[in-house]
């Protein structure tokens, strides 16, 4: 029952920002896991980061670590991928998605959601 709006994402020049919002509509009684997770031009999808449902508990990736900030606002069912000093390869189209999560530590793994988002593209050029 749960859906995922993402929103944006769009061009930006090496070293600076964009937040990406996911809101969950629907269903949302529960407060789900939330990961980003992006997939470039011939490359895997990978993971991103992601939060627990209370937001206590957070993951980056090491190539984003220091550089983005997962958060939510539970009260807007919006979870937000904050993307500072953003590179080149950073590039990739980046999704949102939702699962409750039985072991957070799983949170990475893509085949661990239930609900995905439309996907936003992200373009940082050279």
């Amino acid at each position: 029952q749960l859906q995922l709006v993402e929103s944006g994402g769009g061009l930006v020049q090496p070293g600076g920002s964009l937040r990406l919002s996911c809101a969950a509509t629907g269903f949302t009684k529960d407060y789900y896991s939330v990961g980003w997770f992006r997939q470039a031009p011939g490359k895997e999808r990978e993971g991103v980061s992601c939060i627990s449902g209370s937001g206590s508990v957070t993951n980056y990736a090491d190539s984003v670590k220091g550089r983005f900030t997962i958060s939510r606002d539970n009260a807007k069912n919006t979870v937000y991928l904050q993307m500072n000093s953003l590179k080149p390869e950073d590039t990739a189209i980046y999704y949102c998605a939702a699962a409750r999560l039985l072991l957070f530590n799983q949170c990475v793994r893509a085949n661990q959601y239930n609900y995905w988002g439309q996907g936003t593209q992200v373009t940082v050029p050279s």
